[in-house]
């Protein structure tokens, strides 16, 4: 995303101004966040002054109060995910592979709660904006990540319509491979000579997020809206050889959530992807390059997006055939399908 873009977005809650004086609108924008920010812990602090007043706590007993249901209640939505998560298909991975997988009980080592959307985005203000303006600020996030290169993320504004789409197919199928182009070191020019690189992905599926509130109150207790509003999904990208060694343990390169608390006033599911951060030193921070991670992120619509132009029969076909009759399921046909499409 250009400059121009990021400062586009940040002026999207400040009054237009002549555009001589463009710069001196960003600036007045930040300062107006900040000072909403600043705003909004004083409001903090008032309530939790008064709230330790009618409960002759003080203001310290009642923060550490608080903090221990906060901890009680993420303990509680994990044993709850776990007892939920269910268990991955390895049938086809192994017809795919041509080597067994060693089965174990435990869950993966990242089935930790969803972080809250609440947590990155100040809800009351975004509840103001349009959808056009909601996925410019969400893309000029992300942009000003890692020191406003934005490497390690990825995002998008899924319309709503599309992601009930996918979702419906992958409640029925969680779980497939997807091919990752590795060019020959030799001959990168030589497609004939492409090697590809197997990713096990995994959707799953947690709570449904309350419903969004124009309230600041620090203290006011949200339920998850589950009538309404679906639940927030995540998607799992490991490199097959790593799970098949690994299972439940194996650390996944890249993690997509779907928040979908806005769907409701906006209409969209934000989209958040993560790279996991490489241990090794040098300027390879991350275990996937940008590029590959985005291509791993489109090969959801290749397959999950029935009925759509990005989707074709071919893709529906494989998707069925992983799990529904995974003696015929052929990784030669899918390599094609890599092949033959864009």
């Amino acid at each position: 995303m250009s400059r121009l873009e990021i400062r586009t977005a940040l002026r999207l809650f400040t009054v237009s101004c002549h555009p001589g004086t463009y710069r001196q609108t960003a600036l007045l924008s930040l300062r107006g966040l900040h000072s909403g920010f600043l705003d909004r812990e004083a409001k903090y602090a008032e309530k939790l002054r008064l709230r330790a007043q009618q409960t002759g706590l003080s203001v310290e007993e009642l923060k550490a109060k608080a903090k221990e249901s906060l901890a009680e209640q993420k303990h509680r939505e994990r044993q709850e995910l776990l007892a939920s998560r269910p268990s991955s298909k390895l049938t086809s991975i192994e017809q795919a592979s041509g080597t067994p997988v060693e089965k174990k009980s435990e869950t993966r080592k990242d089935s930790a709660p969803v972080k809250p959307l609440s947590d990155i985005l100040n809800i009351p203000r975004i509840l103001k904006t349009t959808p056009e303006q909601l996925s410019a600020l969400w893309t000029a996030y992300h942009a000003s990540r890692s020191d406003g290169t934005g490497r390690g993320f990825l995002c998008a504004a899924i319309p709503f319509s599309l992601y009930k789409k996918m979702t419906t197919v992958a409640m029925k199928y969680p779980s497939f491979i997807i091919p990752l182009p590795r060019p020959d070191t030799e001959n990168p020019a030589d497609e004939s000579k492409m090697n590809y690189e197997f990713f096990f992905m995994q959707w799953d599926f947690h709570h449904s997020p309350p419903s969004p509130t124009c309230t600041d109150d620090p203290f006011q207790t949200l339920s998850p809206d589950v009538s309404s509003i679906p639940p927030i999904s995540t998607v799992l990208f490991t490199p097959l050889q790593e799970y098949k060694l690994r299972t439940s343990f194996a650390t996944p390169y890249l993690v997509l959530t779907h928040y979908t608390d806005l769907v409701n006033t906006h209409e969209v599911v934000l989209l958040r992807g993560e790279i996991t951060p490489s241990t090794a030193d040098g300027e390879a921070r991350y275990m996937l390059r940008q590029e590959d991670a985005q291509l791993l992120a489109m090969g959801i619509q290749k397959f999950y997006l029935w009925g759509e132009k990005d989707a074709g029969p071919d893709g529906e076909r494989l998707l069925t055939s992983f799990h529904d009759h995974p003696e015929e399921f052929k990784w030669e046909e899918l390599l094609k399908l890599y092949r033959e499409t864009p």
